[in-house]
C-alpha cells in the first residue's frame, strides 16, 4: 500500500515589496519538491492581498512539466481557509514562501497557527522578532551575540534631531540607514553626511516607523544557513563579496554582480566559531525549521559580528540558503523533505500542549 502523498501548498507574492522575489522562489521550489511524496499546492498573493490558486501551474506539475523561472500570481480568488486545509484526510503542510512584511513577520504564521495547519519555518514570535532588526538586536545583546554599534530612531516617538546628533557621535560616519521591518535590503542606504543620514532616515521610513542605523563594518561579509528546531544543525559558511556598496537588492535579484564564495575561504578555526554562532542566535531568537545567519568578520579586530536573522531566506537559484546546504552535504530537494518535517514534528509538539487549567 502506497503511502499517502503530503499536500504542500507553496505560497508566494504577497503585498511587501519583495512579491517578486518571492514568486522566483516559489518556482523553485516546486521545481525540486519530490512529486512522488508531495501533491504540490501553489497559492499565489497578490499585491492586493487577494489570494489565488494557481490551477494552471498545479496541473503543469501534476503533468510533470517544467514551470517558468517566476510564477505568476494567477488563477480564481479563493478563501484562504478554504484553500489551505483541503479535505479532512489530507496531511498538509504549508510553506510561506512570502519574503518581508505580511509573511515572514509572524502575521501568516498566526493565521496557520489559528488553523491549525503544520507549516515550514520560525512560529510567530520568532518570525516577528526577526523580522524587526531593533528587537531582534535587542534580544541578540541580552544572549551575549557580539554585534555592530547600534541605535534606533521611532518615528512620532523620538527625536530625529537628536538621533542625527547621536549617531554622528556615538556611531561616526559613514553609518548605514535600513527599516527595522523589511528583507533583501529594500530601504536600506549609506549615509556619509548628516544630510545624506536625514535623507536615508526619510527613505527608510517609506517602508516602517521604525528605523535602524548601523555603524560601518569594514569586515568580511558571511552567511550561516540553519536547519532544525530545538537543535539546529548549521552549515558551512558564504562569503559575499558585493559588486556596489554593499550587498543590495540590485546586487541580489538584478545585476548578480556580487561574488559568492561557497564555502567562505576561512580558517577551520574561523569557521567552527561562526556554525556556533549561528546556531546560538537560532535558539537565541526561538527559531524553528530555518533561518540564514548573517555576520560580520573583523578579522584583525573584533572577529565576528551577528548582522541579521532571515526567517524566510530567498530560495532562488542564486540564493545563498539553499547554495550553502548543497555545499555541506544537502540537496535542494533533500532540503525541502527536512524542511517538511521538521514542521510536522514542531506541530505534533504544539499540538500536545493542554489548553485546560
Amino acid at each position: 500500500m502506497s503511502t499517502p502523498l503530503i499536500r504542500l501548498v507553496v505560497l508566494y507574492g504577497g503585498v511587501s515589496a519583495e512579491h517578486d522575489v518571492s514568486r522566483v522562489s516559489a518556482a523553485h521550489v516546486l521545481a525540486a519538491a519530490d512529486r512522488s511524496k508531495y501533491r504540490l499546492i501553489p497559492v499565489g498573493i497578490d499585491k492586493r492581498g487577494g489570494w489565488h490558486r494557481n490551477d494552471a501551474a498545479a496541473e503543469a506539475l501534476a503533468a510533470g512539466a517544467e514551470l517558468p523561472n517566476s510564477l505568476d500570481v494567477e488563477g480564481p480568488e479563493v478563501n484562504p481557509l478554504q484553500v489551505l486545509a483541503g479535505r479532512p484526510e489530507d496531511l498538509t503542510v504549508v510553506f510561506p514562501l512570502l519574503h518581508g512584511p505580511h509573511g515572514e513577520d509572524g502575521t501568516v504564521q498566526g493565521m496557520l497557527e489559528l488553523f491549525k495547519l503544520p507549516y515550514i519555518g520560525c512560529g510567530v514570535l520568532a518570525s516577528a522578532v526577526c523580522m524587526d532588526k531593533a528587537m531582534a538586536k535587542e534580544i541578540a545583546a541580552r544572549a551575549g551575540i557580539p554585534q555592530c554599534k547600534w541605535i534606533t530612531f521611532r518615528d512620532g516617538v523620538d527625536d530625529a534631531r537628536q538621533v542625527l546628533a547621536d549617531a554622528t557621535e556615538q556611531l561616526g560616519l559613514p553609518v548605514f540607514v535600513k527599516p527595522a521591518n523589511m528583507g533583501s535590503s529594500v530601504g536600506v542606504s549609506r549615509a556619509d553626511s548628516i544630510e545624506e543620514l536625514d535623507a536615508a532616515i526619510n527613505h527608510a521610513l517609506r517602508y516602517d516607523d521604525v528605523v535602524v542605523i548601523e555603524e560601518t563594518v569594514t569586515g568580511r561579509e558571511v552567511e550561516v544557513a540553519v536547519l532544525g528546531n530545538a537543535a539546529p544543525d548549521a552549515s558551512l559558511p558564504g562569503e559575499i563579496k558585493p559588486g556596489s556598496d554593499f550587498y543590495d537588492y540590485e546586487d541580489k535579484y538584478v545585476t548578480g554582480a556580487a561574488e559568492l564564495m561557497i564555502p567562505a575561504p576561512l580558517s577551520d578555526e574561523a569557521i567552527a566559531q561562526v556554525r556556533e554562532l549561528a546556531a546560538d542566535a537560532f535558539v537565541a531568537l526561538r527559531c524553528a525549521g530555518l533561518a540564514r545567519v548573517d555576520f560580520f568578520y573583523e578579522e584583525d579586530s573584533r572577529g565576528w559580528l551577528l548582522n541579521e536573522v532571515n526567517t524566510i531566506p530567498g530560495f532562488t537559484p542564486g540564493s545563498m540558503y539553499p547554495k550553502m546546504w548543497e555545499a555541506t552535504g544537502i540537496t535542494y530537494p533533500d532540503l525541502i523533505d527536512r524542511l517538511v518535517t521538521l514542521a510536522l514534528e514542531v506541530h505534533r509538539r504544539r499540538s500536545s500542549f493542554s489548553t485546560e487549567h
